[in-house]
């Protein structure tokens, strides 16, 4: 992992999402994850929660409509109709739109929120979409939504890679996981959360000088830890003490360093 100046849109504060909405987005990412052909689940978020989309059509999207828009991105997976996905996605999941007097809306379950679903939805899409479905796909998904600041979503991409590794391997994917969490924790302005997670990570992670070998490729971890390591002292000689969280003043300073970025195969 390196870093870069170009920091994405992610990479600031972020409110806490109500569980209803993390679990919609969860189990969306769950499925794009386990199965790349089910990347084409991020898409109806992505259009329906669109708050250009929702404020030209507040009684619903035509379905006409949202298949034109739908078609694009499927494209990009493949071409799928959209027709299909879209009755697959309905079967699979209630949850994912209601029927309003000119077409379909969001879900009340996460309709309050779509913009931010849909912003969350579409650069996670995005992150995933060139991908190769092949073996390193797990991988590289994770790498893509690490540099994309969808730092909750790595550590399910990464755990799903964790919970079956031993030894070596699977000490070093818990470093990456932990300095993921610390990075959505600072999202949070979660202090002592991400101090502990940091502090763990680093630990974890001091044995592979930088480069963890995987059965997918190289994960070459570098400058993250650098960057997380610059961040550490910064907390640490900026305010002193344990506060539960983060001043302003320090918290521009820890989010004035660089963006971390996954550098893999």
């Amino acid at each position: 992992m390196s870093c870069s100046d170009a920091k994405p849109i992610f990479f600031q504060r972020q409110p806490t999402l109500p569980l209803t909405v993390q679990r919609f987005l969860r189990t969306r990412l769950e499925a794009a994850l386990h199965d790349p052909k089910d990347r084409r689940r991020l898409i109806w978020p992505t259009v329906l929660g669109a708050p250009k989309i929702r404020q030209e059509f507040p009684d619903g999207l035509p379905e006409a409509l949202l298949f034109d828009h739908a078609a694009k991105m499927l494209q990009a997976l493949g071409g799928e109709a959209p027709e299909c996905a879209w009755r697959e996605d309905l079967a699979a999941d209630t949850g994912t739109a209601e029927q309003g007097a000119t077409g379909w809306k969001p879900h009340p379950d996460w309709g309050q929120w779509g913009p931010l679903v849909s912003l969350r939805s579409g650069v996670a899409l995005s992150a995933l979409s060139e991908l190769a479905a092949d073996e390193r796909y797990g991988l590289l998904a994770a790498l893509a939504l690490f540099n994309s600041a969808l730092f909750h979503e790595t550590h399910d991409a990464l755990e799903s890679l964790w919970k079956d590794a031993a030894g070596n391997l699977r000490q070093g994917l818990q470093g990456l996981i932990l300095m993921t969490a610390g990075y959505h924790h600072l999202q949070l302005q979660n202090r002592k959360g991400m101090q502990a997670v940091w502090e763990d990570s680093l630990d974890r992670l001091e044995p592979f000088d930088g480069r963890l070998d995987t059965p997918w490729g190289a994960v070459d971890h570098r400058d993250a830890v650098q960057y997380t390591e610059e961040r550490m002292e910064c907390l640490t000689c900026l305010e002193g003490g344990e506060p539960e969280q983060v001043s302003p003043e320090v918290l521009e300073a820890v989010w004035a360093l660089p963006a971390p970025r996954g550098v893999g195969p």
